[in-house]
C-alpha cells in the first residue's frame, strides 16, 4: 500500500521533526536503593483450552479503579524520582533540546490557489499549521496548537482542506489520543462553521470536487460501547457543509465486525466512491459506486456488499488491494499473486478479475506505493530496505526515475493527479528531513527547503549487514556508529526493532540515535520478518503462527552484534514500542542472557487478553484469536506476561506508558511491570506519560524528557 496519501501526509504534518518522539541515585548500575511500591498479587488461575493460565495482576486492567490509579501514581513517582537522579540526564536533555528544537517545514499541499504546510519553530512546543495564497503570498497562521489550551493538552490530529482551498476540516484531540472531534472553517472569511462531528477517530474527509460536502467514517459516541467493539460500529457517512454532524446521511451501515477497518475515498473528479474493508494488514475488500449513474441503472448486487448501489471490485481474496480512480479507470496496487506487489488497470464497466490488465509487473524490489501525479504513475519502491521513485505513463510505459539524494527514505510525492508539480521529503540515518520539489512532466527536481540540525553527521558511518536467523533465513540490518569508534566488543549498543504489520524500518534521521552515537554507542536497526521491507511473504513469515520468527530474528541480531565485536551482553540494550514493545518483551523473557537493559514503550504483552481492550480486535488477523484453541496454541507460548522467567536474572526494564493511550491499552504495561518486579532484583520502573496517547505527547519538551530518561537509564545500566 502507499505509505502516505497527500491528505494523510497533511494529517501528519506535525511530525516534521524527529520521529521518535528527587530521590537518591541507585548505588550502582543494576542495583536499586529503593524497592518499587508493593503490588497486590492474586492467586487467579483459569483454564483456557485445557491449559491452566495464571493471571495474578488482572486487577490492574481496570484503570478506573481507585486502587489502580493509586498504584500508577506510586509507580510513576518512584520511576521519575530515580530517573531524575541519573547522571547523564541533564546533558541528554540539553543535547536533545538542541536536536529537537529546530526550525523545520513540511512538504506543502496545494488546494486551489492556496498552499498548506506546517512549520516547527525552535521556540515552540508544537508545529504550527500555515496557509499561503499562492507561492508568493503572505504566510498566515491556520491553526496554532500551542494556543489551543493552557497546558498543551489539545492537539491537532489532521487538517483536510477542500479541493478549492476555501474550506478546512480539522480534527482536535485531547491528550493526543486517537479519539477526536472534527470542526469546519471557512477560510475566505475566517469564520468557524457550526458543523461538528464527534468521535472522528477514523474520519479522513473525502471532499467532493465542489466542496459542498465530504464522505467520512463515523463512530458512535456512546460511552457504554466497549472500545474493543468500536471498529465494528463504524459507518460511512456523508456530511453536507452547514448541517449538524449528528444527522449526516448514512451511506454504508456498520459491519458489526470489530476485526475490520472501514475506509472511504472519492475520486478526484467525484465520479467513483469506493468503500474498503481491511482485514488486519492481510487482505482488503473493495466496493465501488459510479455516482454519475442514476439509481435506475444500479444493477442487482450480492447481499454482502456494504450498501445499495455498490458493486464489488474484489472481495474475499487473501491479499491487499489499493485503488486509485482517474480518468475513468481504476489503477489497482496489490500483492495478489505478487508478494512484492504489482499494478493493474481496470475498466469499471468490466470489473471482473479476469478483465484486469497488468500495467506494472512484480519485480525484485517491493512496490511499496502507487500514486497518480500529473497524469503519471509514481511508483515508490523499497529496494533492500531503502526507497527508489520511478515514473511511468498511465499505460505503464517506463519514463524514468525521480532522483533521490542517496540511500534513504521517502513516503512518496505530495501532489495531485491533474498537476505535475509535487513535493517530497527525504531522510537517512545521516540526513535530517529535507523537502524537495519536482515536476513529473519536465523531470526536474531540486531542493525546496533545507532543514538545519546542529550535528556533524560526517562523523558517522552506516553499514548494512546480513546475518542468519535461527532457521537460517538471512536478515538485513543497518548499523550506525562513529567512524573513529573502535570495535573492541565493549561499545554500548542500542538495538531497535518492530517486526510486524508490514511496517518497514528504513533509514531515517533520529535525535535519539544521534545522542546515543555521541555517547560512544552503536545504533542498530534490523529488518525483521513481519515487516514489509521484502514484500508480503516477508510480512506473513512473521505474523500469526509464524510470529516467533520475528523474535528469533531479533535475538539473532543481538547475537550478531555480540559475535562481531560491536558489544557484549552486559552492554547491549533494546528499545521498541507498540508491536515493537511486544518484540522487546519477548526477547527479555526468552533470551534474558543476551541483553542488559530494555526500554519497552506502549506495548502489547498479554497476548491472551489483548483482543478485549482498545483496538485489539482489529489486530486478530495479524496475531490470531486466543479464543480459538488452535490460535491460542501459538499465542500462549510467547506471550511475555505469561512467561516472565523466575530462575534467570532479567534485564533492567524501563516501561514507558501513556495515560490516554486509547489504541494499546496501558493494562499491558501495568501487568507486565508488576510481574517483572515480583521476580527481579534489577530495576523495573514504570514511567507514565501524562496527557499523552499512543504516540506520546506532541509537546517537544515531553518528548525530550521521555527520550532523555530512556537514554540515561540505558547508559546507567550499561555502565557507559
Amino acid at each position: 500500500m502507499a505509505k502516505t496519501s497527500a491528505l494523510a501526509l497533511l494529517a501528519a504534518l506535525c511530525a516534521c521533526g524527529d520521529p521518535t518522539s528527587e530521590r537518591p541515585l541507585p548505588a550502582a548500575p543494576g542495583t536499586c536503593s529503593e524497592r518499587p511500591p508493593a503490588t497486590r498479587r492474586d492467586e487467579l488461575v483459569e483454564e483456557l483450552h485445557g491449559t491452566p493460565v495464571a493471571d495474578p495482576y488482572r486487577w490492574l486492567e481496570d484503570a478506573s479503579d481507585p486502587a489502580v490509579q493509586g498504584w500508577m501514581r506510586a509507580q510513576d513517582d518512584h520511576a521519575r524520582g530515580l530517573l531524575a537522579a541519573l547522571p547523564e540526564g541533564p546533558a541528554l536533555r540539553a543535547r536533545l533540546a538542541e536536536l529537537l528544537y529546530v526550525d523545520a517545514i513540511s512538504a506543502p499541499v496545494r488546494r486551489g490557489d492556496r498552499i498548506f504546510y506546517t512549520r516547527r519553530h525552535k521556540d515552540r512546543e508544537k508545529a504550527i499549521y500555515y496557509v499561503r495564497d499562492g507561492e508568493d503570498g503572505d504566510e498566515r497562521v491556520l491553526l496554532d496548537p500551542n494556543t489551543l489550551s493552557p497546558d498543551g493538552s489539545i492537539s491537532v490530529h489532521g487538517v483536510f482542506p477542500s479541493y478549492d482551498g476555501r474550506l478546512l476540516a480539522y480534527k482536535l484531540s485531547i491528550n493526543n489520543a486517537d479519539a477526536s472531534t472534527m470542526h469546519l472553517r471557512d477560510l475566505d472569511s475566517g469564520r468557524e462553521l457550526p458543523d461538528r462531528i464527534d468521535n472522528a477517530r477514523y474520519a479522513s474527509p473525502a471532499w467532493t470536487p465542489d466542496g459542498r460536502g465530504f464522505y467520512y467514517v463515523w463512530l458512535p459516541a456512546d460511552p457504554t460501547i466497549p472500545p474493543a467493539e468500536l471498529p465494528g460500529r463504524a459507518e460511512v457517512r456523508f456530511h453536507r457543509v452547514g448541517d449538524a454532524g449528528d444527522h449526516d446521511d448514512i451511506i454504508a451501515a456498520a459491519t458489526g465486525d470489530a476485526s475490520r477497518f472501514v475506509g472511504v475515498q472519492l475520486s478526484r473528479d467525484g465520479r467513483f466512491l469506493t468503500i474498503s474493508h481491511q482485514h488486519g494488514w492481510n487482505s482488503t475488500d473493495l466496493y465501488f459506486k459510479d455516482l454519475s449513474e442514476g439509481p435506475a441503472s444500479d444493477p442487482p448486487v450480492p447481499k454482502d456488499i456494504p450498501a445499495p448501489g455498490f458493486r464489488p471490485l474484489v472481495a474475499g481474496r487473501p491479499a491487499i488491494f489499493d485503488l486509485i480512480a482517474w480518468r475513468g479507470a481504476f489503477y489497482v496496487h496489490t500483492n495478489d499473486g505478487a508478494p512484492r506487489y504489482r499494478v493493474f488497470k481496470v475498466d469499471p464497466a468490466r470489473p471482473a478479475r479476469a478483465h484486469w490488465r497488468e500495467l506494472v509487473p512484480e519485480s525484485d524490489a517491493t512496490l511499496e506505493g502507487v500514486q497518480v501525479i500529473g497524469d503519471r504513475l509514481v511508483l515508490s519502491y523499497l529496494r533492500d530496505a531503502h526507497n527508489e521513485l520511478q515514473l511511468r505513463d498511465l499505460e505503464g510505459a517506463p519514463i524514468g526515475p525521480i532522483a533521490l539524494p542517496g540511500l534513504g527514505s521517502t513516503s512518496g510525492l505530495v501532489g495531485e493527479p491533474d498537476d505535475p508539480r509535487a513535493y517530497f521529503h527525504f531522510t537517512s540515518f545521516t540526513q535530517p528531513d529535507q523537502i524537495y520539489s519536482t515536476d513529473v512532466q519536465r523531470g526536474e527536481t531540486h531542493l525546496w527547503r533545507a532543514i538545519e540540525v546542529p550535528v556533524d553527521t560526517s562523523r558517522f558511518t552506516v553499514e548494512q549487514v546480513r546475518y542468519p536467523s535461527k532457521d537460517g533465513t538471512p536478515i538485513s540490518m543497518f548499523i550506525v556508529r562513529r567512524r573513529d569508534l573502535p570495535l573492541d566488543g565493549k561499545r554500548p549498543t542500542l538495538l531497535y526493532g518492530y517486526g510486524g504489520f508490514s511496517v518497514s524500518l528504513t533509514p531515517a534521521f533520529s535525535a535519539r540515535a544521534v545522542a546515543w552515537l555521541e555517547h560512544g554507542g552503536v545504533y542498530a536497526v534490523p529488518n525483521l520478518r513481519g515487516g514489509g521491507e521484502y514484500g508480503e511473504d516477508w510480512h506473513r513469515a512473521g505474523m500469526r503462527e509464524h510470529k516467533q520468527n520475528a523474535f528469533d530474528d531479533f535475538a539473532a541480531a543481538a547475537q550478531y552484534l555480540i559475535t562481531h565485536d560491536y558489544t557484549r551482553p552486559q552492554q547491549l540494550a533494546v528499545y521498541g514500542g507498540s508491536n515493537g514493545g511486544l518484540l522487546v518483551g519477548a526477547l527479555m523473557t526468552q533470551h534474558p542472557e543476551l541483553v542488559r537493559a530494555v526500554v519497552c514503550a506502549v506495548p502489547l504483552l498479554d497476548m491472551l487478553r489483548y483482543h478485549r481492550f482498545g483496538a485489539g480486535r482489529t489486530w486478530i488477523p495479524e496475531y490470531g484469536d486466543p479464543d480459538i484453541a488452535a490460535e491460542f496454541a501459538w499465542l500462549h507460548p510467547y506471550s511475555p506476561y505469561h512467561h516472565v522467567p523466575k530462575d534467570s536474572p532479567l534485564p533492567a526494564l524501563l516501561m514507558l506508558s501513556a495515560d490516554s493511550d486509547d489504541r494499546v491499552d496501558p493494562m499491558h504495561a501495568r501487568k507486565f511491570t508488576a510481574a517483572v518486579q515480583h521476580v527481579s532484583d534489577r530495576p523495573a520502573w514504570l514511567r507514565v506519560e501524562r496527557n499523552a496517547g499512543h504516540g506520546g505527547a506532541d509537546l517537544v519538551q515531553q518528548t525530550i524528557a521521555r527520550e532523555a530518561d530512556a537514554l540515561a537509564f540505558l547508559l546507567a545500566e550499561l555502565g557507559a
